[in-house]
């Protein structure tokens, strides 16, 4: 038997003992993510899959494949939208690039106020945006009854150089000057300098700025079809003409083959990122 004071200081000691701390480990931390990787990433995918591969009575079927492979609209809409995607792009790159190395350039822009100038337009609403450029086109004389693939043109580009001139802006600002440097103190001309070893440094913010601005531009279907009004179907103009006539397992199907594009280009650009650091290049991955 303990005595009454053991007792008393028994008591004691539990009140006064503090609760122990709740100690979190680091991968605790990565449970939002995952939540919401599940809840927007996987689940609306998976539903996808189910309307793609199910009739309108919810069975299982191959009628929204066998659709597309057989209409030649569907193709030709395909076609169209690579080639105006693969056009922006490359518009895109050649304007943002010489853009982003000027801008990057700390003897031109030594404050950054440049880089804002050019990200501001993006603070505005895309569908605000898109009209006010038709509007100016239509002032130009491009509009859409005119010219409707031109004036498309024009507001892509418009739309997705900012994508262009921000990674490539990052990448430059990283550049590795002492290789510079190197290369000029051992005889090399600038043009050599620019092509030996800026272009081969600048290789992976090539490759972000052709991810965010490609597929992007081949699945928009607001620029296409506020500027040329309506004469130009891009592929996401024809997912969303499907969901909206309530076809949801052709449109579910063609959602699933613009995300195989972006994972084939996804791995294909990775690819090359990957090799530029085997041989020594930055990365913005």
């Amino acid at each position: 038997m303990k005595s009454k004071s053991e007792q008393v200081a028994k008591l004691e000691r539990k009140k006064n003992k503090k609760p122990s701390a709740i100690h979190f480990r680091r991968r605790d931390l990565c449970i939002p993510y995952a939540l919401f990787m599940i809840l927007f990433i996987i689940v609306p995918i998976v539903i996808i899959i189910c309307y793609a591969f199910s009739d309108g009575n919810g069975n299982f079927s191959f009628n929204a494949l066998v659709n597309f492979f057989t209409s030649k609209s569907k193709w030709n809409t395909l076609l169209v939208s690579l080639f105006i995607a693969l056009q922006t792009t490359i518009i895109c790159i050649l304007i943002g690039y010489p853009l982003a190395y000027f801008l990057a350039n700390k003897k031109f822009n030594k404050n950054a106020v440049l880089i804002t100038l050019f990200i501001a337009p993006m603070w505005i609403n895309f569908v605000l945006r898109t009209g006010a450029t038709r509007d100016l086109l239509t002032w130009m004389g491009i509009n859409g009854g005119n010219y409707p693939y031109l004036a498309t043109l024009i507001g892509m580009v418009y739309n997705y150089l900012p994508f262009v001139i921000l990674p490539l802006y990052t990448t430059f600002l990283h550049l590795d000057q002492s290789q510079l440097e190197a290369a000029a103190d051992l005889g090399a001309n600038p043009w050599q300098v620019f092509t030996r070893s800026i272009i081969p440094q600048s290789i992976p913010g090539v490759i972000s700025a052709f991810l965010m601005t490609f597929m992007p531009s081949m699945s928009s279907y607001v620029i296409s079809d506020t500027l040329s009004e309506g004469k130009i179907t891009l592929f996401g103009n024809y997912i969303y003409l499907d969901f909206t006539n309530n076809a949801w397992n052709d449109g579910s199907f063609m959602a699933l083959i613009m995300l195989i594009l972006v994972g084939l280009s996804m791995l294909i650009t990775r690819g090359g990122s990957n090799q530029e650091d085997e041989r020594g290049g930055s990365g913005l991955w």
